[in-house]
C-alpha cells in the first residue's frame, strides 16, 4: 500500500523478514545516500548491518568521510535511535559495516573457492585474464557481485546466528537493475552446468525469496518517475521482489493550495495592496509613493508564484503516477546545504519514522 505524507507517523516497519535490501534509482536521485541512510536506520535498534557498494566509485567512503574501503568488511558507524532524532528504545545501538566489492578480487576469491587455483589465480590476474573474463562475460561479473551480497545475507557464525541482521546493496541504476539481478538468464548461454551455473541458481533463490526487497529511489520529476515505473514493471516481469519507493529531495510547498489555485488570475492589484500593507511603501500613506515602492517587485513575485504553482502541479502528477504502483512510499526532504554526516543521520531518522525499517 502506498504511504502518503500524512501517514508518516506510523512506526510499524514494512520489511519484517527482509534481510537483503537492494537499492536502485536513476542516476542523480541520491540512491547511494538513501542506501546508506537505510543501513543506519536498520541498525538503530541494535542490529549489525552490512552496506555493500558494487560500482567501484567509493561513494560510501565519501559519504561517511572515511578512507577508501578495501575489499573487506569494515565497521564504519555506530548508531542508536537517539542519534536519528528518535526516542530511546529498549535496545542499545547497532553497527554498520561496509564493503566495496572489487570485481577482480571477487573473481580470484571465486576461483580459489571452486577451483583451488591459489597462486595460479594470481598469475591469471597478472596477465589480464580477470579483466578479460569479466568484460566478455558480464553475466559472470554480476554473479560475483550479487553472490557476495547474497552470501553475506545468509552467512552464519560459529554460534549458528546470522552474521548480519540485514544487508543493504547500493546497486546499479534502475535502467540496468533487472538485468543485473537476473543473473540466471545472463549466464544461461555461458554455463549450463558447473560451478558458475550452480552459483547463479543459488543467487536467484535468494534474490527471488521473501528475504529480499528491491527499493527504487526517485525524484518528483518526469524522467526519474518514468524510469521508476518502467523499472517496477521489469522487476515484476522477471519475478523479482519489488520493495518500496523512496522519493528523495522533496521540497516543502511555499504556498497553500488556495494560493496555488489562484496564481493564474490577474492579481497585480491584490499583491500591490498586500505589499503596501506589509510596509514596503515606508511610512507614507500616499498611494503614489506606495505604488512606486512596490511596482518593481510585482512582476518578479508573480513570476515566482507561477513557477512554484507549475512545480506543485507537476509534483502532484508525478505522485499520482507513483501511487499507481501501490507500493509503500517514503518521502525524504531536500537538504539545502547538501548531505553531510548529520544530514545522513537525519534521512535515516525519516526512513525509520515512516516505517522503512
Amino acid at each position: 500500500m502506498a504511504r502518503t505524507p500524512g501517514q508518516a507517523a506510523r512506526r510499524d516497519p514494512d520489511w519484517e523478514g527482509v534481510r537483503l535490501h537492494v537499492v536502485s534509482g536513476k542516476g542523480g536521485t541520491g540512491k547511494t545516500t538513501l542506501a546508506a541512510a537505510l543501513a543506519l536506520a536498520l541498525a538503530a535498534e541494535g542490529g549489525r548491518v552490512l552496506l555493500i557498494e558494487v560500482e567501484g566509485r567509493q561513494s560510501i567512503a565519501e559519504l561517511f568521510g572515511i578512507a577508501a574501503l578495501p575489499y573487506e568488511e569494515r565497521r564504519i558507524a555506530s548508531v542508536s535511535r537517539t542519534q536519528l532524532g528518535l526516542p530511546a528504545g529498549s535496545t542499545g545501538g547497532g553497527e554498520v559495516f561496509a564493503l566495496a566489492i572489487d570485481t577482480e578480487l571477487a573473481l580470484l576469491e571465486y576461483l580459489e573457492m571452486f577451483y583451488k587455483l591459489g597462486r595460479a589465480g594470481k598469475a591469471l590476474q597478472k596477465v589480464g585474464f580477470v579483466d578479460f573474463a569479466t568484460t566478455i562475460a558480464p553475466g559472470v561479473r554480476d554473479v560475483l557481485l550479487t553472490g557476495k551480497a547474497c552470501e553475506a545475507s545468509r552467512r552464519k557464525g560459529p554460534d549458528g546466528r546470522r552474521s548480519y541482521d540485514a544487508v543493504v546493496m547500493d546497486a546499479p541504476p534502475t535502467g540496468r537493475i533487472t538485468r543485473f539481478l537476473n543473473v540466471n538468464s545472463e549466464v544461461a548461454g555461458l554455463a549450463r552446468i558447473g560451478p558458475i551455473h550452480t552459483q547463479a541458481q543459488a543467487v536467484m533463490r535468494v534474490l527471488k525469496s521473501p528475504e529480499t526487497a528491491v527499493h527504487l529511489v526517485t525524484l518528483l520529476e518526469e524522467m526519474p518517475v518514468q524510469e521508476t515505473v518502467d523499472g517496477f514493471a521489469e522487476l515484476r516481469e522477471a519475478g523479482l521482489p519489488v520493495g518500496g519507493v523512496m522519493i528523495n529531495m522533496v521540497r516543502p510547498p511555499l504556498l497553500d493550495a488556495a494560493a496555488v489555485a489562484a496564481v493564474d488570475g490577474n492579481h497585480r492589484e491584490d499583491v500591490a495592496l498586500a505589499l503596501g500593507e506589509a510596509g514596503l511603501g515606508g511610512r507614507s500613506r500616499k498611494p503614489e509613493t506606495v505604488r512606486a515602492a512596490v511596482d518593481p517587485l510585482l512582476d518578479p513575485l508573480l513570476e515566482q508564484a507561477r513557477e512554484h504553482a507549475e512545480r506543485v502541479e507537476l509534483e502532484r502528477e508525478q505522485r499520482a503516477d507513483l501511487q499507481q504502483l501501490k507500493l509503500p512510499t517514503y518521502e525524504l526532504p531536500l537538504l539545502g546545504e547538501g548531505v553531510d554526516l548529520g544530514g545522513l543521520y537525519r534521512l535515516a531518522g525519516e526512513l525509520k519514522r515512516q516505517g522503512a525499517s
